[in-house]
């Protein structure tokens, strides 16, 4: 077997990157469980939720904790430690090897610039106001009020420590761009301007991912994601109903 402390640590971090990204904890346990067994681990100790990690090694005094801070969705951090853990069971990583690989996956793997996320989630905005029934002639300014309103997303989560303020606040700045925009009659239909404008900030990863865990038997990190999921919806229709109550 390789050593203790080690292993705990590599089957920790890798944790804690599929986590944070947004795998679901059936991906998660599964990862984990033959990292440590193909480390010679036979009957791993190993406790996964939304905001921690514990392991513990059968008949042994090791034992670990990590905390988990923050949660983003990032398909290509997970896919990366699913490679890494192929290729140890491959035996084309050593385990510190493995370790050493997942530290820089962790620490300097780049992310998405902010003005490509504006990009996406204008065009994510735009074609779904048309394929929810709405005008082909509001789809550019949907555009634009998507890319605003994720913009002041992307800005506002630099100052608040919850998502939540962000996304209200973001919803309101939708709001308020749909209802001035149909008011100086540069849209047609608000309805359908508001809600191609707020999809790109709707939490339909986390609520699948809440469903594919409570589905799979991990009720408390599917319940805590479905309570987020449902506090993010809140958060949002709150910020639009705001909006059209004082308009």
């Amino acid at each position: 077997m390789e050593d203790a402390n080690l292993i705990i640590d590599t089957v920790l971090l890798a944790g804690k990157i599929m986590i944070e990204n947004g795998a679901d904890m059936a991906r998660v346990d599964d990862t984990l469980q033959r990292i440590a067994r193909n480390a010679g681990i036979q009957s791993p100790r190993i406790f996964e939720t939304t905001t921690g990690i514990m392991m513990s090694i059968q008949g042994g005094e090791n034992s670990q904790v990590e905390s988990i801070d923050k949660r983003r969705i990032d398909l290509e951090r997970i896919s990366r430690v699913n490679d890494a853990s192929r290729a140890f069971q491959a035996k084309k990583l050593t385990l510190q090897q493995m370790y050493d690989r997942l530290v820089i996956l962790d620490e300097s793997t780049p992310d998405f610039r902010p003005v490509l996320k504006v990009i996406a989630a204008a065009l994510i905005g735009g074609t779904l106001e048309v394929v929810y029934g709405g005008r082909w002639s509001d789809m550019l300014l949907t555009m634009g009020i998507a890319a605003l309103g994720y913009a002041s997303y992307v800005v506002l989560n630099r100052f608040f420590r919850t998502e939540f303020a962000s996304e209200f606040i973001a919803a309101m700045v939708i709001g308020i761009c749909g209802v001035s925009a149909v008011k100086a009659h540069w849209g047609i239909n608000m309805g359908m301007i508001i809600t191609g404008g707020i999809m790109p900030l709707v939490p339909g990863v986390l609520l699948t991912n809440a469903v594919r865990d409570l589905l799979a038997g991990h009720i408390l990190s599917g319940a805590s994601r479905m309570i987020e999921g449902l506090i993010t919806a809140c958060a949002l229709g709150m910020g639009i109903a705001l909006v059209l109550r004082f308009s």
